[in-house]
């Protein structure tokens, strides 16, 4: 038996920001990677997951315009990649069948040519994913002989199917894989990526190298995280979260070992001095929800041209909390903050407030909205629940009236667990463009400011979330002496209910089950259901767990289905 032919090859993974859209931009992203992976004498450069386009593109897919200007981009970038001599680029893009659908695909990119193609093979269609409606699947594996070693590709969902594209490229004997992604963050799924990354190349038995995008679009945020390992499973190196960058790995696969599809070069490379990137420290878990939130809501900002955001800062936990989020996105000097008290304002309410924007360094303004309150009463006639959404709405209009007015865009601070059970007022409190902690619950909205007040501290600077915002007891303010409990279990509580019913869809035999009382699993359970038409109307924001209020979890707001205690 002859000993296996060991071959090397120095490959550059760029982990990125793309736009949806924007080819120009996104263009000019691929060629400044192109050219910081020539200059490490990369041999191969590895792009995410229709980079060239942006991702997810949704149903832009389904424009015949759009798909042509994809194709055009794609070969006027191949012509540009030519400058970079010998290196080969995998671009990820939108390409379009024979039948003229729309499919995820990836080009190889040698000397200003597309040498080859591979086409998605596993389209999702659960969660924040539509492909399936999107794209047509792809049905042919791909292999590429590179300096000697057979490269084959896959793209994303296609690595996490047990049959398909893994099954083919361990049947084929490849010598390394690549796989292009555009894996949206969620909260503890680098760990699910890393393991799945580990399992495929020890069933391929070939090195495996994972890269994943960065940045916000709409309500998803790309984490990065991308990763290297050997054949055997053994972690070769880590990118940072959240940062854009070029990570750059010298591998070693077994070559000649296919049959490839495509040849662009045969000779091997070795004996050089091998870069070890080295595995990035990984962020705590409020950390990683903090970074989400933060690059969601500045790519929000940034992509849409908003030169600045505002915000009700009304001295609780979620005004003080997205604040600090939109500061730490996109500085200070661009987030307005305004106090909007009524007769029913604390005193510790303003002057929370105002510390909050005090530590902060951001734009600071109060305004009366009890004369505005006032008149529409008088004009009206309301009371009760009227009278106090009365309130709200009041103040969600002066912020809509003064992004009108100044540009800014308005930020929508309710939390999950609020926006679960309804516990919010349509075009009140519920208006803006975008919704920072829209998809944390109330106990992981005070555990995140708590650590980024740690954080804080530990770097010798002002805590930016004033103490007794997170230690006092929530309250709308609406009537004398109103707090949240009036209406609602403890939030902590409340938090354990919502998990099971909305995340893990356990229904009221999931809360039963968990212990709780049926009486208050039921009232839970109610309320989040009569609450489906107020979360359609609500802004979007970024998802950081497994079942976001929006894409992820679908439900009739029209509906006869009531949960019902079952039988003994």
């Amino acid at each position: 038996m002859s000993p296996q032919v060991i071959g090397q090859l120095r490959v550059g993974l760029a982990q990125v920001n793309p736009t949806v859209g924007a080819l120009e931009e996104n263009t000019d992203l691929i060629l400044e990677y192109a050219g910081k992976a020539a200059s490490a004498g990369a041999h191969v450069l590895v792009m995410p997951e229709m980079v060239l386009t942006g991702y997810p593109v949704e149903d832009l897919a389904n424009r015949s315009t759009f798909r042509l200007a994809s194709k055009a981009a794609l070969a006027a970038l191949a012509k540009r990649l030519e400058d970079y001599g010998d290196l080969v680029s995998v671009v990820g893009y939108l390409e379009e069948s024979d039948s003229r659908r729309p499919q995820n695909a990836v080009a190889v990119i040698h000397r200003g040519a597309v040498v080859a193609r591979y086409i998605k093979h596993h389209l999702p269609n659960y969660g924040v994913f539509d492909e399936f409606r999107n794209f047509v699947p792809g049905e042919k594996s791909l292999v590429v002989r590179i300096h000697g070693i057979d490269v084959g590709i896959a793209i994303c969902e296609d690595i996490w199917r047990e049959k398909g594209p893994v099954a083919d490229l361990a049947a084929r004997n490849v010598g390394l894989v690549l796989v292009p992604n555009g894996s949206p963050f969620e909260r503890n799924k680098d760990d699910l990526r890393a393991a799945l990354v580990r399992r495929r190349a020890r069933e391929i038995g070939a090195p495996l190298l994972y890269v994943n995008m960065t940045g916000g679009q709409d309500d998803l945020v790309f984490d990065g995280d991308s990763i290297a390992v050997a054949a055997n499973g053994e972690l070769i190196a880590r990118a940072p979260q959240f940062d854009d960058g070029l990570m750059v790995i010298d591998i070693d696969a077994k070559a000649g070992t296919s049959a490839p599809d495509c040849i662009i070069s045969e000779s091997r490379i070795g004996g050089y001095l091998k870069i070890n990137h080295g595995v990035a420290a990984r962020l705590e878990i409020e950390g990683e929800i903090w970074q989400a939130l933060v690059v969601g809501l500045r790519d929000y900002v940034k992509k849409n041209g908003f030169p600045s955001v505002i915000l009700g800062l009304s001295g609780g936990i979620d005004s003080a909390v997205t604040a600090a989020i939109a500061a730490d996105a996109i500085g200070a000097k661009k987030v307005f903050g305004v106090a909007l008290p009524s007769q029913y304002s604390s005193e510790h309410s303003l002057s929370d407030a105002a510390d909050s924007a005090k530590r902060i360094g951001l734009n600071f303004r109060v305004i009366e909205i009890q004369p505005m309150v006032n008149s529409f009463l008088n004009s009206l006639g309301l009371t009760g629940l009227a009278e106090e959404n009365v309130q709200a709405r009041v103040r969600g209009t002066t912020l809509m009236g003064l992004s009108n007015q100044e540009g800014h865009l308005v930020l929508a601070t309710g939390n999950k667990s609020e926006l679960a059970v309804g516990y919010s007022t349509l075009y009140g409190d519920a208006v803006g463009g975008y919704a920072p902690i829209k998809d944390l619950l109330k106990s992981e909205v005070w555990a995140i400011a708590r650590w980024r007040n740690k954080v804080a501290a530990a770097r010798g600077e002002q805590e930016p979330i004033p103490v007794n915002s997170i230690n006092k007891e929530p309250s709308a303010e609406l009537r004398p002496d109103q707090k949240d409990s009036d209406s609602l279990p403890d939030y902590n509580l409340l938090d354990q209910l919502l998990t099971i019913y909305i995340e893990n869809d356990g229904g009221l035999q999931g809360l039963l089950d968990a212990g709780f009382d049926a009486s208050l699993a039921t009232k839970v359970i109610q309320m989040v259901d009569r609450a489906e038409y107020k979360r359609r109307q609500y802004p979007p924001g970024p998802k950081i767990s497994r079942r976001a209020f929006g894409k992820d979890r679908r439900l009739p707001i029209t509906s006869g289905w009531r949960e019902n205690l079952p039988s003994a």
